[in-house]
């Protein structure tokens, strides 16, 4: 009775704990990076591509092992009773002839086989097995620019959904004081006081619908960046998630310069490796369509076998009947399979595609520097843009607050508080988009370098 009760007491715990809501995960960008990077089915499906590649090469490594072939029937033969001398008889002088007679009909069973190895192929294997590795190397690349476009996307949305919760939180407190000195017009003109004007009243209105628009379209871009995040990260849309930073900060300025930075491009950036990769598949593709003209020398065993149940088996070595047989031997030859116009029309295909990959090359490396160039500008521009805006956001604000102290003291009109208003929303909201433009900037300098965090 006891243990009934104990379970049931356990039993009511569990449903208790399963209906209370969960707890949302809080991550940090950190984590974000790493746990977008295990989730993206992109990466998955780039990872399943190098191992296509990985297999496609162990498939031209096996073209060197031994390898088998072999062909096996039943068919029909001419039944054939008796000797080969006339008569049928065993012994004799005068050969047997039956002409078109057919006296019956006999099961056939034939089996040819031949197990070899290649012995020299003139190339043909290496060369096929370099561009397979090179292809290998590409798929790599393809792997790990996927992996930086993550972690590029991740940063976007972790710092965008950072960027619209503090303009939210700070046009709300805007409105929150708007809202307060249009109550203390509103009141003064019902009141008649004389300490405000119809006009004032109106300025501050202006002034709210504007705000409220901008409020609007920042909660709107807080929830679909989460959104974003939610569905990078693998939570899901229906998941709870949230971050762990309340305010988003400008990342520290690279410490590298742009020449240096240039150079680590050419060297690491994914596309570049991809390019290097490429070349190195073509010209040893090159190598083996030109090997694809020679032939292959094997060795091996071969063999063949036959059997007819209704035919009577000749004896005489001087004599071959297909139709019953046994055949085995060890073999060293020579196999020539090439059509010359065809295996020359490939090579020059092949060494086109090289020309092609080298006119691409030629063109990364005259356009990654300027690429690079042109997001260090930007991010440059942005670092100190951002913090001159944040100065000038300070500023703004004690304009705000001054403006709002001489309106409560009755020295300043209700359209000057209007503009101090409405300047330090411009200013601080565009600080904080300087600044979310700012670490988009150094995020999009580590990916064109090839090295993303």
């Amino acid at each position: 009775m006891k243990r009934r009760v104990l379970h049931h007491s356990l039993l009511a715990a569990a449903m208790l704990l399963a209906a209370l809501p969960g707890r949302a995960e809080t991550v940090n960008l950190q984590l974000a990076v790493e746990m977008s990077l295990a989730a993206d089915p992109r990466i998955k499906e780039r990872e399943q591509v190098v191992e296509a590649a990985r297999s496609l090469l162990r498939e031209v490594q096996g073209n060197a092992g031994w390898r088998i072939s072999a062909n096996a029937f039943i068919g029909l033969a001419p039944e054939v009773e008796g000797g080969f001398y006339e008569g049928g008889a065993f012994s004799g002088t005068t050969p047997r002839t039956d002409g078109d007679e057919i006296n019956g009909i006999s099961e056939w069973t034939h089996l040819d086989f031949a197990l070899i190895k290649p012995l020299y192929t003139f190339g043909k294997v290496e060369r096929y097995g370099e561009a397979a590795q090179g292809n290998i190397d590409l798929k790599l690349g393809e792997l790990k620019q996927t992996r930086g476009d993550t972690i590029y996307d991740t940063k976007r949305a972790y710092y965008g959904h950072l960027t619209a919760h503090e303009i939210r939180i700070f046009l709300e407190d805007i409105q929150d004081k708007l809202n307060r000195s249009i109550a203390s017009v509103e009141r003064n003109l019902n009141e008649e006081t004389g300490e405000s004007k119809q006009s004032d009243l109106y300025a501050l209105q202006a002034a709210k619908g504007l705000l409220g628009k901008y409020t609007h379209q920042a909660r709107a871009l807080e929830k679909i960046s989460l959104d974003g995040l939610k569905v990078l990260t693998g939570v899901g849309l229906k998941g709870d998630l949230a971050v762990a930073d309340e305010r988003i900060e400008p990342e520290a300025f690279p410490q590298i310069d742009l020449a240096e930075l240039q150079t680590r491009a050419l060297q690491y950036r994914p596309e570049m490796q991809q390019l290097e990769a490429g070349l190195r598949a073509r010209r040893a593709l090159v190598a083996a369509k030109k090997a694809d003209r020679m032939p292959d020398v094997y060795a091996g065993v071969a063999g063949q076998a036959n059997y007819a149940s209704q035919r009577e088996r000749l004896d005489n070595p001087y004599l071959y009947d297909p139709f019953n047989s046994v055949g085995l031997t060890p073999v060293v030859g020579m196999k020539w399979d090439s059509a010359f116009g065809v295996a020359s029309a490939r090579v020059e295909q092949a060494q086109a595609e090289l020309e092609a990959l080298n006119h691409k090359k030629a063109f990364a490396v005259a356009g990654i520097p300027f690429e690079v160039g042109e997001a260090y500008a930007n991010a440059e521009a942005n670092y100190e843009a951002q913090r001159e805006l944040a100065e000038g956001a300070a500023a703004a604000r004690r304009w705000m607050v001054a403006a709002l102290a001489d309106y409560s003291a009755g020295v300043e009109s209700a359209d000057k508080v209007a503009d101090a208003l409405k300047n330090y929303v411009l200013v601080q909201t565009e600080y904080l988009r300087t600044v979310n433009d700012y670490n988009m900037n150094v995020a999009q300098l580590a990916r064109l370098t090839g090295e993303p965090r």
